[in-house]
């Protein structure tokens, strides 16, 4: 079943419902029935539009998770910082190693990003490639067609020429013979 015979499914039981008594805005619907076509149109939803959730949800999950990552990241290198500064040499090595740790971690957070954007980017090219491509095929199609259908024509036109010129070939020679007897009586 497609998603507009579910949807016209769901308009049929909402002109179906009885009204409520002195509430003329308010229905009574088949709560159970609108579930099972809200189902059926969430099971029918597109592969594209699941991928790209899916995709969105993915790309939500990572970049959590590089900030979580992150955060831990400068938390312990705050952490090894306080233990050692007793010693400057060693607290300018561990703040330069934090600031590392730090830019690094928002870099795979960049880059993830990125990644992340590019596989989206990739599935809707994808989609929209897709589409042109049965644009393409289905011109192409109706091209060979009108080629198909300008050609037959063509050649029942030629045939009907044909046929016309023998008919006139054929009265043509039908009369020769009764000019000559006509002649020949009034010789």
């Amino acid at each position: 079943m497609s998603i507009e015979e579910i949807l016209d499914d769901m308009d049929e039981l909402l002109d179906k419902a009885s009204g409520v008594p002195f509430a003329s805005h308010k229905s009574i619907i088949d709560g159970e029935r609108l579930r099972e076509l809200i189902n059926d149109i969430r099971l029918n939803l597109p592969q594209e539009i699941k991928h790209a959730k899916m995709v969105a949800f993915d790309r939500d999950r990572i970049i959590k998770e590089a900030e979580a990552k992150a955060e831990q990241i400068v938390r312990q290198a705050e952490d090894r910082a306080k233990v050692i500064v007793s010693e400057e040499a060693i607290v300018r090595e561990a703040k330069k190693r934090a600031v590392e740790a730090v830019t690094k971690a928002k870099e795979e957070c960049d880059s993830l990003r990125t990644a992340v954007n590019a596989d989206l980017a990739k599935t809707q090219a994808e989609s929209e490639a897709i589409k042109q491509a049965t644009d393409t095929y289905i011109s192409s199609r109706f091209r060979e067609a009108e080629t198909y259908y300008t050609n037959a024509l063509k050649d029942v036109q030629e045939r009907k020429a044909k046929i016309d010129r023998l008919k006139r070939q054929r009265s043509v020679e039908q009369k020769r013979p009764q000019q000559a007897q006509a002649a020949k009586k009034e010789s």
